[in-house]
């Protein structure tokens, strides 16, 4: 390896070091205690370690980092699972993966996703990044709706969207929070999700 390629090696790996550093700065910072205005780049910085530019040269803007965190939850989560859903040769067996595997995602971290999605309440960046992946959990659940509609013969095509909605509903963060309360893992909750599911297509 010539010195020049050596040093290029070092330097990225220096690189995502700090984008992993500030990535789980991000983490800790959200599941601490604290109300939305106390999450800002400069919070993330000093907590981890690094200037405030760096972290807008990595991420670019708030939104950027709560991107990059999305993406570390689903990794943590599990969320990788989601492909072994649609390939299911049953649309059935599919749409109760396709709930598994959010319950799990849900449950990897509970009180993180708790307070992002509460602080999307509150702020728009917030609001912007959770609700583009939500719209990814819709997008999948039409294609499992389309399929089953396919398969079964129901749900008729003027019920499909409104299936979907309410699977959408079902198979959301606070749906499962509220299922479980405070005693329960959000895991223990799965077979009842699969099961409104299943009752979901036949309306």
């Amino acid at each position: 390896m010539s010195p020049r390629t050596y040093q290029s090696v070092q330097r990225q790996a220096t690189v995502e070091e700090t984008r992993g550093r500030i990535i789980r700065a991000v983490h800790t910072l959200l599941g601490a205690d604290g109300d939305v205005h106390g999450f800002t780049v400069d919070a993330v910085a000093r907590e981890a370690n690094v200037a405030r530019m760096t972290v807008y040269y990595q991420f670019g803007s708030k939104a950027g980092l709560l991107e990059a965190l999305c993406d570390y939850l689903a990794e943590r989560g599990g969320m990788e699972q989601l492909s072994q859903a649609f390939r299911h040769a049953d649309g059935r067996a599919a749409l109760a993966q396709f709930v598994a595997t959010f319950g799990q995602f849900w449950e990897a971290d509970r009180a993180v996703t708790r307070r992002l999605r509460g602080f999307a309440a509150l702020d728009p960046e917030f609001a912007q990044v959770v609700r583009a992946r939500d719209e990814r959990r819709r997008a999948g659940l039409r294609v499992l709706v389309e399929r089953l509609a396919k398969e079964y013969g129901h749900p008729a095509p003027a019920q499909c969207e409104q299936v979907v909605d309410v699977l959408y509903t079902l198979i959301g963060f606070e749906y499962f929070d509220i299922l479980a309360g405070d005693q329960r893992p959000l895991t223990e909750v799965i077979p009842l999700v699969q099961r409104l599911a299943e009752l979901a297509l036949a309306l």
